[in-house]
């Protein structure tokens, strides 16, 4: 297992003890830990936890570098626009944290790739108001 790895499953570990919707750590002190540099931190940060994985990460300069890291609830965290290999990441991590059955994310990774979205002036735009959609959807209180 790499650096990145350990890394990794340290934070994640961290997140499922934390209590507040912030985990909040401190980039220089978590390089110490693991004997690396600040800057291989933000790189996990920045390819792990990134909001095409699930997460929102809120980023502070100064004082060793706090990162507040969340894992995404809905459609929110998502912007105006998302390319085709952002939305199957997004629904990947939908499939791998059990919101959505193999089956609803094939027929989502269906309607939100280039193909299905040729005739669309804007198909980044439009994946990303289609996907927001059915987050919220997914999000919803029974009706």
């Amino acid at each position: 297992m790499g650096i990145s790895d350990k890394i990794e499953a340290f934070i994640l570990e961290l997140m499922k003890q934390e209590e507040d919707e912030y985990l909040k750590i401190q980039r220089n002190e978590l390089a110490e830990v693991f004997g690396c540099v600040p800057s291989q931190i933000n790189y996990v940060i920045s390819t792990r936890f990134s909001p095409e994985r699930g997460y929102v990460v809120i980023s502070r300069r100064g004082g060793g570098g706090c990162v507040m890291i969340r894992r995404a609830d809905s459609g929110t965290d998502i912007g105006s626009e998302m390319s085709e290999r952002e939305a199957n990441s997004v629904v990947k991590n939908l499939y791998t944290s059990s919101k959505i059955t193999l089956r609803e994310a094939k027929i989502m990774q269906s309607a939100l790739s280039d193909a299905s979205l040729f005739d669309t002036e804007n198909k980044d735009k439009t994946r990303a108001g289609i996907l927001k959609n059915i987050l919220k959807f997914i999000y919803e209180e029974e009706l």
